[in-house]
């Protein structure tokens, strides 16, 4: 009994149309790229001439080419701290906590990779800080730099990154000194000075209240004083028997019996006798 065997075969316009459906999902899984919110994108062309400075690519859907990688990185506005021993303006070592905030230029991110690699972070922005920080805190004295000096500290250092950075690509926007930390031994006589000084102050103003205070006692008692002086200028002998006259005649009016003799007083007022 022979064997009847089946033999299928694909049209060949459908095995074409296979392979390429199949080589066009591999072409689209090696060149799609998404790029998400608040990052960048830049083509690192590997049979040209490596990155393409002269477009950057925004958030959202890009096709490239197969064999080409897109490098994308972050470029809205971020921060790194970092822990810097640095010298006083009087050799004294110390410690600096600060935060710097950040952002790559959008429209030179090629340049800014290709000259400073993908780490950028680490190969620009971080030796800048260092130095801006050692030239800035060496200005200043251990005290300066724990109390009074902090805001100055903080713009001088913003000021030295942003002139190290110019045309690098690299926009710093604000510098943030967090903490300063000195010796202990420093530290403690700091503070006890700086309580001295506001115990000073309070005991001064203190001093100023109360010299206030006896100067608007002085400035009002003199003022009734003078009141008084004019008062008793005004008084004379005609008004103080007039005005007593008509004291006089009010009393009269009342149900109590009294007697009025007019003019019986000395310097002529009148004088009220009791019930009869």
């Amino acid at each position: 009994m022979a064997n009847n065997q089946v033999e299928f075969k694909f049209p060949k316009g459908v095995v074409i149309t296979i392979a390429v459906v199949v080589v066009l999902l591999i072409f689209i899984s090696k060149s799609a790229v998404t790029i998400g919110p608040g990052e960048g994108g830049v083509v690192f062309e590997s049979l040209g001439d490596g990155i393409d400075t002269e477009t950057t690519y925004g958030e959202g859907f890009h096709l490239i080419l197969p064999w080409n990688r897109m490098i994308v990185r972050k470029v809205r506005q971020q921060s790194i701290s970092d822990e810097m021993n640095v010298l006083s303006v009087n050799g004294l070592e110390v410690k600096v906590n600060g935060t710097i905030w950040y952002e790559p230029e959008f429209s030179n991110l090629g340049k800014l990779i290709k000259t400073k690699g993908e780490d950028y972070e680490r190969e620009l922005l971080d030796p800048a800080v260092n130095a801006a920080a050692r030239s800035v805190v060496g200005r200043y004295t251990p005290e300066q730099l724990y109390s009074s000096k902090r805001d100055v500290i903080e713009q001088e250092i913003l000021d030295e990154v942003q002139n190290i950075l110019k045309d690098q690509y690299l926009m710093v926007k604000r510098v943030l000194v967090e903490d300063v930390k000195l010796p202990t031994t420093i530290r403690t006589a700091i503070e006890t000075k700086l309580k001295q000084e506001q115990e000073s102050l309070e005991y001064e103003f203190r001093i100023a209240k109360a010299q206030k205070e006896a100067k608007r006692q002085k400035i009002d008692a003199e003022g009734k004083a003078v009141a008084n002086k004019i008062l008793s200028a005004s008084l004379t002998d005609k008004i103080l028997r007039e005005k007593g006259i008509e004291a006089t005649l009010e009393l009269s009016k009342s149900p109590n019996s009294k007697v009025i003799v007019i003019g019986s007083g000395k310097s002529g007022m009148p004088i009220i006798l009791g019930n009869q």
